[in-house]
């Protein structure tokens, strides 16, 4: 403690206090008791992290039934961009080389060779066909199984995670107990593992909570012979979450964000600082360096801010003495650089790499934000998706009725008051750094959940409410909460054990319920269409269509693409939006030379899409492109003055009445009610100087 010039008596000695008795609370001795007791906790964690596997794998189970469908049937239960990640598993259990398979593709995108490990994040998919063709497990464990049970494993080390991290904060593994509980009575808002069993985030965020973990363990005080392990442990768990979401650096920039405000408000050392920028960093550029020199990484916003951050903090070191107002306004000038020079060094450092990837993605918080309407295809794919709106209330109304929502709000308010409070003391004694490193966990915990409710969309709720679930069993089962409250110790054991047994009481015949409810799988549509491309067209057939169909077309039947649900490429993107233009009013000839450019087959045309009723007008697919090409929308409703009636129907629906003008260039292969197959024939040259039509051949 430096104490500059004179202080108060009072405030010091009910500080130095507050400090003794948090440090005599950490090195109390261990007992045997104290070693049983630990070990009844770690016991529990292993125990809840097997309950919630066990249990998202019954519900995937009984959902499909999926042990008795066809293997078809499997592949099509990996919807949309699921199906993508999945087929990439299954292509390399055959693959001779990764080389060959991974790094040459010539498959996903139509007239293009990609590197698929520079494009997707997909070495997790890499690494478990590898792993499962080195095992012994062949002759009783499918593939498929091999590959869901590994992803429903990673549930189990999520809890664990969170189970950890409330141990850490509480000092009792009752939180952890209480999170694990509320994490599984609370599954529709903190997963969505057992129906989208691919998507990216079911393997990051369990590394993601990890690396929570590992930074609560390593501010924790007195961390001598571990603080290196943590460190590398912080590192790992970091990087193995980077490597397995493209979206991870949106997430580390709101870490970053949290680490530069606890910077700014001295809660943090130098030191601290240092190395969980670091950490930050050397991840990234470990991820940047395995997907071969992905430029969207380096171009990143959260590596610029780092870079700013580290830089204007060497220049201006003494952001943090003075007076209370001095040190706000060099904390304001501070801020001020750091924004500056970061967008300059993204800025600069996109005009370098020509970075185009992550475009539709501010074009997309640019307008959902209000700040400009956007008539941009990409951006209003996002926009009109519900899970890109608002958070419904619905979730709150739930959250609440499993009593985690109460505790979360409740925890948040006393640790800013008690935030507040400690640096007004602070400020009267005259103390230059005075936070216990146990503060500095319970309130670096505290801003980094409230900086989460910012991704506040439905899509992203799964990233804060796991960790809503650790925050309000700190808030039940912390002592410094318990000790400003009622200043009675005992209670912090009582309440837990009560809630969950409230909770055993009224939401098990719940679970019992929902485990009992048997459905099966059944899509006889997309079944007749799969089976019909694997056995009626060409192997090296290429197929246009929805980026989500395309994507389950490549995985039953391994046809070329020409479109996919992986966004992130601006090439890609173009090329997806006038795909699409099978759905708007465009005349038979000009979809069929886009088509042509792009090296298509077939084109498979879906009712849903063309008759879509789902959305309202305005952001149904079709009007999405009859905005983007300056045409009035279907249905009555006001539309904007510049637009103007189309001068052809929609070919979706034209195409059906085989008028000549379509027949001439497409011929119909395959039906069903929900999907049209078109075969496109090959042009000929102009016979006749008036013709209007090309000739074809069949």
């Amino acid at each position: 403690l430096a104490f500059p010039g004179e202080v108060s008596g009072a405030g010091v000695h009910s500080l130095r206090m507050l400090y003794a008795a948090e440090s005599a609370n950490m090195h109390s001795d261990w007992s045997w008791g104290a070693i049983i007791w630990t070990s009844v906790g770690w016991s529990v964690s292993v125990g809840l992290g097997l309950l919630c596997c066990i249990y998202v794998a019954t519900l995937h189970e009984n959902d499909l039934w999926f042990s008795n469908i066809k293997e078809v049937e499997r592949e099509i239960s990996f919807r949309t961009e699921c199906g993508l990640y999945y087929s990439y598993y299954k292509q390399m259990l055959h693959a001779p080389s990764i080389q060959e398979e991974m790094i040459h593709d010539n498959l996903t995108e139509s007239k293009r060779t990609i590197n698929l490990l520079q494009r997707m994040n997909i070495y997790q998919e890499v690494f478990l066909s590898v792993l499962y063709r080195l095992l012994p497990i062949q002759s009783y464990l499918e593939p498929v199984y091999f590959y869901i049970y590994t992803v429903f494993s990673l549930q189990a080390v999520y809890v664990i995670a969170l189970y950890l991290t409330a141990w850490l904060l509480s000092g009792s593994w009752l939180a952890g107990a209480l999170t694990g509980v509320w994490y599984i009575l609370n599954r529709v808002d903190t997963t969505r593992v057992e129906f989208t069993i691919s998507l990216r985030e079911n393997w990051s965020l369990p590394f993601l909570a990890l690396q929570v973990a590992a930074i609560t363990c390593y501010l924790r005080p007195q961390l001598t012979t571990l603080q290196q392990v943590m460190v590398w442990l912080m590192y790992v768990t970091t990087f193995c979450f980077c490597l397995t979401w493209q979206f991870n650096q949106f997430i580390l920039l709101v870490q970053a964000l949290v680490i530069y405000t606890l910077d700014c408000g001295d809660f943090l050392t130098t030191t601290q600082v240092t190395t969980l920028y670091l950490v930050q960093v050397s991840s990234l550029l470990s991820v940047w360096f395995l997907q071969f020199c992905n430029s969207m990484i380096l171009g990143s916003l959260v590596l610029s801010f780092i870079v700013a951050a580290l830089f204007i903090r060497h220049c201006q070191p003494g952001v943090k003495t003075g007076s209370l107002v001095v040190r706000l306004g060099k904390v304001l000038l501070h801020s001020a650089l750091v924004l500056l020079l970061t967008v300059t060094i993204n800025y600069l450092a996109k005009k370098a790499l020509q970075l185009q990837s992550d475009e539709h993605i501010f074009k997309f918080i640019k307008s959902k934000f209000a700040l400009g309407s956007t008539r941009d295809f990409d951006a209003s794919l996002y926009l009109c998706e519900e899970a890109f709106g608002l958070l419904p209330l619905d979730t709150l109304e739930r959250l609440a009725g499993t009593l985690l929502l109460y505790p979360y709000v409740l925890t948040l308010l006393l640790l800013c008051g008690m935030l507040v409070m400690t640096q007004q003391e602070v400020e009267r004694a005259g103390i230059l750094f005075l936070f216990s490193p146990k503060r500095k966990t319970v309130e670096t915990r505290a801003l980094l959940d409230m900086a989460s409710p910012s991704l506040f969309l439905p899509r992203m709720k799964y990233i804060w409410t796991g960790h809503m679930c650790a925050v309000a069993a700190y808030g039940v089962c912390g002592t410094e909460l318990w000790t400003v409250l009622l200043s009675l110790r005992l209670v912090r054991y009582v309440v837990p054990v009560v809630m969950i047994g409230f909770l055993y009481y009224k939401f098990w015949p719940k679970l019992m319920e929902e485990l009992s409810e048997l459905r099966e799988f059944y899509d006889p549509d997309t079944v007749e269409l799969m089976t019909w491309i694997s056995t009626k067209t060409p192997k090296q057939a290429v197929f246009a269509g929805s980026m989500q169909l395309l994507a389950g077309i490549k995985l039953c039947t391994g046809r070329v693409l020409t479109n996919h649900p992986h966004y992130e490429d601006k090439d890609l993107r173009e090329r997806t939006r006038q795909v699409y233009q099978v759905y708007a009013r465009r005349s038979p000839e000009e979809v069929y030379d886009i088509l042509k450019a792009i090296g298509a087959d077939y084109v498979v045309l879906e009712n849903s899409i063309c008759y879509e009723r789902r959305h309202r007008r305005g952001c149904r697919l079709r009007d999405l492109l009859d905005l983007a090409n300056g045409h009035i929308m279907d249905g009555p409703g006001e539309d904007d003055p510049d637009l103007v009636p189309a001068t052809h129907p929609r070919f979706c629906d034209a195409i059906k009445t085989d008028a000549a003008a379509y027949n001439a260039l497409f011929t119909r292969t395959f039906q069903n009610k929900t999907f049209h197959v078109y075969r496109l024939k090959k042009k000929r040259k102009k016979n006749t100087k008036g013709s209007s039509e090309p000739s074809v051949t069949q």
